[in-house]
Formats: structure tokens, sequence, C-alpha cells
């Protein structure tokens, strides 16, 4: 821990043991809005800033989708799902944010408790089941948005939704958020809303991105459209994945989403089935993604957004490697704390 940086060092020693202490999603809000508190203050804010800044450097800076990403390590969805803390997010240095999963209609999602540690395994399960405050309140924060930082928007269906009737969300969040993020994220990978997964069969899956990329394609600036996928897909849907994007024209692919499978943890078993269903994230998922990626990159030049288990330099520039474009990361961000980001462009410089 000795040569990482100030942040990272602070928040391992200091805020996560506390934090660690509390219901892990009361700490989660608890945490940023002590950060968020800190920044307005005179000397504490300066402080702050001064460790947080990762540095940029020109070399660091990527072009990717048309979009000038002043690095490649952004922010995953789900971290801040309704937009409140852009601001500090830019602070922290991430080249980019998405927000989301976002939904038409606000909803309080599963009941609670429905976020775990695993701390033996530096992973997380959630079950959160896209609680968002709805399309109308994350419009109105993104008109506010920090100058500079790329915000992706990551759209959804509401539970009470059918698969039927699902392509109706999409393409109202679509429609409603397309003035105001630079790129989408279409997410049909969660595994915490029911049936939403099989929303990733190509027949719905081409007919939902057609339609998005109808509107898309009429606007005088076209947004790139990204596919969230899950690791569970087999190599056979991920060829169909690779035709789909093709087909439809989109962007390409974030590789990938939480997964629903428990094998290879070091936390005891009881603890796991005493937790339930829900989707593993963190340092467990870090080979099945890095492998998605791979796959996907060998079969097409489309981007790749690289997401799971990235919590350091080495395990980001294992993506990049793989043939991602750029990185986010989750759940490092509960174990690593917010130097993650200089600590991941120091490992891909």
């Amino acid at each position: 821990m000795s040569d990482s940086p100030f942040g990272t060092r602070v928040y391992q020693s200091v805020v996560r043991p506390l934090a660690f202490r509390m219901d892990p999603e009361r700490a989660h809000y608890r945490t940023m809005g002590l950060f968020s508190l800190g920044l307005k203050l005179p000397f504490v804010g300066a402080a702050l800033r001064r460790s947080m800044s990762p540095g940029f450097r020109v070399e660091d800076a990527a072009e990717v989708a048309g979009l000038h990403f002043p690095h490649r390590v952004g922010l995953a969805a789900g971290f801040d799902k309704d937009g409140r803390w852009l601001h500090e997010l830019a602070t922290m240095g991430f080249g980019f944010v998405e927000v989301g999963t976002v939904t038409p209609k606000p909803q309080s999602g599963n009941p609670q408790p429905r976020l775990f540690r695993l701390k033996e395994d530096r992973g997380l399960i959630n079950r959160m089941g896209f609680n968002n405050g709805g399309l109308e309140a994350l419009v109105e924060r993104l008109k506010n948005r920090p100058d500079g930082l790329i915000v992706g928007g990551n759209i959804g269906r509401n539970k009470v939704t059918s698969n039927e009737r699902a392509a109706d969300d999409y393409h109202a969040c679509f429609v409603a958020l397309h003035p105001h993020v630079d790129y989408f994220a279409v997410n049909v990978s969660s595994p915490n809303t029911p049936g939403l997964r099989e929303l990733q069969d190509r027949g719905p899956l081409t007919a939902l991105l057609m339609r998005l990329q109808d509107h898309n394609l009429g606007q005088a600036i076209v947004r790139p459209v990204f596919l969230k996928i899950a690791p569970d897909l087999t190599d056979a849907q991920l060829d169909d994945i690779v035709g789909l994007v093709k087909d439809t024209g989109i962007t390409g692919v974030i590789a990938t989403n939480t997964t629903v499978a428990r094998e290879g943890l070091r936390t005891p078993k009881n603890q796991i089935e005493s937790i339930g269903a829900g989707g593993l994230s963190g340092a467990p998922v870090r080979q099945r993604s890095t492998e998605v990626v791979r796959y996907l990159r060998a079969r097409a030049d489309f981007a790749i957004i690289g997401v799971g288990g990235i919590e350091d330099g080495a395990s980001a520039r294992e993506k990049v490697e793989a043939g991602a474009d750029l990185v986010q990361v989750y759940s490092g961000m509960v174990y690593t704390g917010p130097g993650i980001v200089r600590e991941c462009l120091q490992g891909l410089r």
C-alpha cells in the first residue's frame, strides 16, 4: 500500500473500515454524501482535489466511437444511478461516467437488504432491481452536468413492463436522454429484473436496437450505442451478438455485466446461500469478463468497453490487452477507493 496514491491509502486505512461496519447500500450513500460535503469546505475541498487528481497526460487520451476521452478509465452504471454525483465523480478524475440504469418511471427496486459484500473475494452481490428516481428526474440533473465530462446513459425497462412492451420503455428513455448524454448503454443483461435476460435473444434484441437506431439516425447528432451483455453467454450466443452489432449498426458492446455463477469463491458456501439471488461483480468475474472481451475482439472490430474485476493497474491493463478500447470500474471503487483512477492509469501507461 505504500506505493499507492495518498487518497487510496486514506480510503483503505480510514474510510473503508468505517464504511464496512455499515450496511453496504447505506455506506454507499453516506460516503458519497461526506465526500460531497468535504468538497464544499474551503481547505478540505482543496486537499481532496489535489489528492484525487490522476494527472492526465496527452498520451492517456483515446478516440473511441467518435468521442474524445481524456483517458480510458470510466465508472460503470449502477454507482450513480440518478446522476446525483457527477461533479464529485469528475473531481475523482474519471474519464467518463455512466449513469443509470434508468427506467421511464421511478421504481424502488427489490426489497432490502439487496447489496452484499464478499470481502474474502473482493466482490459484491447485488439484486438492486433497477432502483432509480425515473427518467424525468435524471434529465433535469443532466441539464447541470459538469463541463467536459463524458456521460453515458444506461437504459432499461420498468419491472412491471412485459418483455412484449419492453421496447417502448427503452425507446422512451432513449428519446428523452438523447440530447443530454454522449452515448447509450442498452442494458438487457441484469439478472435482477425478471425475464430481462430473455431480451438478449437475437430476434427481440435486433428489433429493439433497430427501433432505437431509427430514432438515433434521424437526429442531428448520432449517439454511439453500446449493448451491455452478460458474462454468462455461451460462445454461440456471443457469435450472435457479433452478428447483431453488425446487422443493427450499433457502436459496440460493454462486456460484461454481473454474473449469476458462484463457482470458485472463497466466501463460505452457507454465507453465499444465505445471501440468495443476485448478480456477482468484482474480482470473481474478472477472468470471465476478460475472456468475453478477448473472444469478441478476435471476431469483430467494433468498440468494446471492458468491465469486470478491474481494481488496479494490472487488471485494467489486462482488459485493454484483451481488446477493450475503454474500461469501467464499479466494485473496485468499494475495495480500492477513489484512487483507483490513478492506479489504473499508471497500469495502462
